[in-house]
């Protein structure tokens, strides 16, 4: 019995120090350009790039197979920023994204039929709900993605716009038509812990 303990531990040991070894000889350190790209992107896993979320959008950056203007959420601001950490010049806006002003989902809980659709296709875990009852959305943690809205089978979702308050506010574009610019900000109640 003592003989069979005994060579477990030292087959652990051999092991746990082969293994040790391995971690250290066969290190793969990631790409530190894909974290500083990865960290000016918003976050919001949308997928509105055509890739799945910002991670992997960063990665084609880096690697030169994806254009930086492609983040709608991220809009100008991101690509300003992308071009000057990747020393190039800021390339013309994309006709095929479509910027659009901050939002964040709203669920009409009186409409709304505990599908669990929306759960399923949120990104960001912002919803709230299960089977059968109503759900609601944590506005602090809700990126704006829209992900949400396609699934829905009764239309009880709506993007409010965010904005009105000082750290949301900027200045107009005076080149934008004034329908262009995004509507007054509807104040959203937010899930209490």
């Amino acid at each position: 019995m003592i003989e069979a303990i005994l060579l477990f531990g030292l087959l652990a040991l051999v092991f746990g120090l082969l293994l040790g070894y391995a971690a250290i000889r066969f290190r793969v350190e990631g790409d530190p350009i894909v974290d500083k790209i990865d960290a000016l992107l918003p976050q919001t896993q949308c997928g509105q790039c055509g890739y799945p979320g910002c991670k992997p959008y960063a990665e084609a950056i880096a690697a030169g197979e994806a254009e930086i203007n492609q983040c709608a959420p991220g809009g100008e601001v991101t690509i300003i920023a992308l071009a000057d950490l990747l020393g190039r010049e800021p390339p013309a806006a994309n006709p095929e994204v479509v910027e659009k002003p901050p939002a964040v989902a709203f669920i009409d809980e009186q409409t709304c039929i505990g599908c669990t659709l929306c759960l399923q296709a949120c990104p960001v875990d912002a919803i709230l709900g299960s089977a059968k009852h109503m759900h609601t959305i944590i506005a602090k943690e809700c990126t704006g993605c829209e992900l949400c809205l396609p699934p829905c089978p009764v239309d009880c979702i709506k993007m409010i716009p965010i904005g009105g308050d000082i750290p949301h506010w900027n200045w107009p574009d005076p080149n934008r038509s004034p329908a262009a610019l995004p509507s007054p900000a509807v104040k959203t109640e937010e899930a209490k812990p």
